[in-house]
C-alpha cells in the first residue's frame, strides 16, 4: 500500500508529514484508534518528529476503534510541530527521532498523546479517554 505524504508550512519551513492509522489496547477488552503522525522538516534524512495520537472519540459497539473515524487535520499537525519546536526539536539535525510523549502534556481537540503503543505499562487509554471527555 502506498503511503500518502502531505506538506504544510510552519513559518519559513515546509514540512512533510504522514499519519498511519492503528489501534491501541486498553486494560480491558477495549481497543482505541491510535494515529501515528510523523513529520520531517529537512527531508527524510533530517530528525523526524513522531507522535502517537489517541482518539478521544467515544464510539458505540464492542470496541471504540471499530467505529472511530478520527484523523488529524493539518491544523493538528501544525500544532504538534509548533509544540515540538518549542520543546527543542531541531528538524535540521541528521537522523534520529524526536518523540512527543504523554509527559509533554500536549492535547489536541480530538486527541491525546499516548505512550501505550511503545510501552504496555503506560496509563490505560480507556481511562484517559473517559477523563478527557468528562472535562
Amino acid at each position: 500500500m502506498r503511503k500518502r505524504l502531505r506538506t504544510l508550512r510552519v513559518g519559513e519551513r515546509a514540512y512533510t508529514w504522514r499519519a498511519t492509522i492503528g489501534q491501541v489496547a486498553g486494560d480491558g477488552v477495549d481497543r482505541h484508534r491510535c494515529v501515528r503522525v510523523r513529520a520531517w522538516g529537512a527531508g527524510k534524512n533530517g530528525r523526524a518528529l513522531e507522535a502517537d495520537l489517541l482518539s478521544k472519540a467515544v464510539s458505540v459497539g464492542w470496541t471504540p476503534a471499530a467505529t472511530d473515524g478520527s484523523y488529524p487535520e493539518p491544523a493538528d499537525v501544525r500544532f504538534l510541530i509548533g509544540c515540538a519546536l518549542a520543546l527543542g526539536w531541531d528538524p535540521g539535525v541528521l537522523g534520529g527521532i524526536f518523540r512527543l510523549t504523554e509527559e509533554h502534556g500536549v492535547e489536541l481537540p480530538g486527541f491525546l498523546l499516548t505512550d501505550r503503543v511503545r510501552d504496555p505499562g503506560a496509563p490505560d487509554p480507556s481511562a484517559r479517554v473517559i477523563r478527557a471527555n468528562d472535562r
